[in-house]
């Protein structure tokens, strides 16, 4: 049965194109999205003090369905706060360096042990970890700072955090907006993640490779690794003897080794698998900091924990208003406000699905090169997750209206939000690796621009004939 558009409907849709707009302008959305969430709000329920509640109610919704991914990604965190300080984190790299002999080895070794470390730690303590090892070592086999910042971008805020297959932290973002299961988001996602991978890292080594020969970038003779001084909180390199370090070193990556393994026996997917990262990174956090801080470490755990959790919710705070705001186009909308939408409805997204494919003859080109645009549009504010709630959500709309292909709709719509925001296209994201690196966050955008833009057309081709 159809069911009739009324001003819900178009509030929503309205909104929705209001907060594209803002991120193009590469302004904050979370306004927007609060005066979103109260008209939609007061149309639906005619009450004043019941509307502004929503507005509460709804933050209190977001933040429980995005809490689990606050506090895995907190805890982890806080545990590679402690490896880092403590010296940990450059053993447990230190066999790799032996490996880079030329500067193709220096390109793949850095680029893949990040993607490694990333889908474990998330891009940006493995970005610390790895650069302050492995840079100078890259540097004296002839890869310039500006390939090895390339590599740990393209790799880790590209490749690990657009699949983020451990931690789940986007595919969780998104799947919820689509209403799809996380496990299966992540099944059909994997091919899309690693074309994309494949194509935009192939092209980026191949451009380096002809910009090395030809003489437009040159390899520096002295390279300064800038480490992050500021985050240290006390000097624990000299705590841990080598031995301990080493023990560690090879500790805490078979920990993590022995959790992939339970994930595959068990079959553990979504909440599951990350709760199982989650709680082996806390027992790993207790134990270093019991034997470095011995009888401090009482407070020390606490300290570790609340700079994580510093972290993810600086992280997600803007992120809580706009899924607050698109939850409402499904499920969240009879969570929040109540069973008010109009009779027949199925949720407001799925109507203007509905609506949208009695009018406009839309086929899977069109869907894929859609979510693609949307979810690269998202990236725009430079967080790359900010945006996935809404392409989860417009994959759901142009999914009902095509009739299939909801899944890899949704993980285009995630792969070009996180490549494009999420660090290898936006200046202000990249500035954890250049800041590593010691080279121009424009300069590395601009390096970065051409595979990143090959890749994604690549990889919506390849989605379109998915769908």
């Amino acid at each position: 049965m159809a069911v009739q558009l009324n001003l819900l409907h178009w509030i929503y849709l309205i909104f929705t194109f209001l907060i594209l707009g803002f991120m193009v302008a590469k302004r904050d959305t979370t306004l927007v999205c609060i005066i979103g969430i109260f008209l939609i709000a007061i149309i639906a329920t005619s009450s004043l003090s019941q509307s502004i509640m929503t507005i509460f109610n709804s933050f209190i919704f977001a933040i429980v369905e995005l809490l689990r991914t606050i506090l895995i990604i907190s805890i982890i965190v806080a545990m590679s706060s402690i490896l880092t300080k403590t010296g940990i984190s450059k053993v447990m790299v230190s066999p790799f360096s032996r490996m880079i002999k030329t500067p193709t080895l220096a390109y793949w070794v850095i680029g893949i042990l990040m993607m490694i470390i990333s889908w474990f730690f998330w891009p940006s303590p493995a970005v610390a970890l790895l650069g302050a090892v492995l840079l100078p070592v890259a540097v004296e086999v002839g890869l310039p700072a500006l390939g090895v910042a390339m590599a740990m971008n393209l790799f880790g805020h590209g490749i690990a955090l657009s699949g983020d297959f451990i931690i789940q932290g986007a595919p969780k973002l998104t799947a919820d907006a689509a209403g799809i299961p996380v496990g299966e988001f992540i099944s059909t996602s994997i091919p899309l993640v690693f074309v994309m991978g494949s194509v935009t890292t192939v092209v980026a080594y191949i451009l380096l490779k002809r910009d090395l020969k030809n003489g437009t970038l040159k390899v520096e003779e002295k390279q300064k690794v800038l480490e992050d001084k500021e985050d240290t909180i006390e000097d624990l390199d000299k705590v841990l003897s080598p031995k301990l370090k080493k023990i560690f070193a090879i500790l805490v990556p078979s920990l993590f080794l022995i959790n992939v393994i339970i994930m595959l026996i068990a079959k553990l997917q979504g909440g599951d698998a990350t709760a199982l990262v989650g709680g082996t990174a806390v027992f790993i956090l207790i134990i270093t900091s019991i034997i470095v801080h011995k009888n401090k470490s009482l407070e020390k755990i606490t300290e570790y924990l609340v700079e994580g959790f510093k972290f993810g919710f600086q992280i997600f705070g803007p992120i809580i208003p706009i899924a607050a705001f698109f939850y409402l186009g499904g499920e969240g909308f009879v969570n929040i406000i109540g069973d008010l939408l109009p009779e027949n409805s199925q949720g407001i997204v799925n109507d203007l699905g509905l609506a949208l494919a009695s009018v406009v003859p839309l086929n899977s080109g069109v869907g894929a090169v859609t979510l693609t645009t949307v979810g690269g549009i998202t990236g725009l504010d430079g967080s790359g997750f900010s945006g996935l709630a809404l392409a989860g959500s417009v994959a759901k709309l142009f999914a009902t209206a095509i009739g299939k292909g909801l899944n890899t709709l949704a993980a285009l719509g995630q792969i070009a939000a996180i490549w494009i925001g999420g660090g290898t296209l936006i200046p202000w994201a990249v500035i954890p690796a250049a800041a590593i690196c010691g080279v121009d966050p424009f300069e590395l955008t601009r390096r970065n621009f051409k595979p990143v833009i090959i890749g994604l057309i690549v990889t919506t081709i390849v989605g379109i004939f998915l769908i």
